[in-house]
């Protein structure tokens, strides 16, 4: 099984994604929850705001001193991420990759020789799934890919090994 996917076709930069590194990256979801939490298309700055908003009243709160609390939160970090059943959007990588003025979808390559088309903006919005309960997906993956919705969660694209641009 092949662990790295490209991204190609009609696009100005070729790239190869690795599943393998995405346990790192912040852009992660919690795939058991992703799909079943209304999820709302939030500003960056609002987020900053309100991390360091709710940062801000921890320390009034307790003081500036970092409590016992502190490592528990990070031992949970660490252990839900051991744990943890996880995708990425696409859509950053399918920026990235530039596509063409006259690109019009998306083929995901799957299975043998399977494919689905679907339209630049559907693609957009796939979550990739690259982890089930800790591990990374051997014997159908490397990636899952779930439709924005969440409509195929039970039954999700499987054993993705590229997109095509066209």
């Amino acid at each position: 099984m092949e662990t790295i996917i490209p991204i190609k076709g009609k696009v100005k930069y070729k790239i190869t994604l690795d599943p393998g590194v995405w346990i790192f990256d912040d852009r992660k979801v919690d795939l058991n929850t992703y799909f079943s939490e209304d999820q709302k298309s939030r500003d960056a700055l609002e987020e900053y705001t309100k991390s360091i908003s709710k940062h801000w009243d921890r320390e009034i709160m307790e003081g500036a001193v970092y409590p016992p609390t502190l490592k528990t939160e990070v031992k949970f970090e660490k252990e839900k991420v051991l744990t943890g059943t996880f995708g990425i959007p696409f859509k950053p990588f399918l920026v990235n990759a530039e596509p063409e003025q006259t690109a019009k979808n998306v083929v995901i390559e799957y299975g043998e020789n399977d494919q689905v088309s679907l339209s630049l903006e559907k693609a957009s919005g796939l979550i990739l799934g690259f982890s089930k309960d800790g591990k990374p997906l051997k014997e159908d993956g490397p990636l899952h890919a779930y439709y924005e919705d969440g409509s195929n969660k039970e039954n999700p694209i499987k054993n993705v090994t590229g997109f095509t641009v066209e």
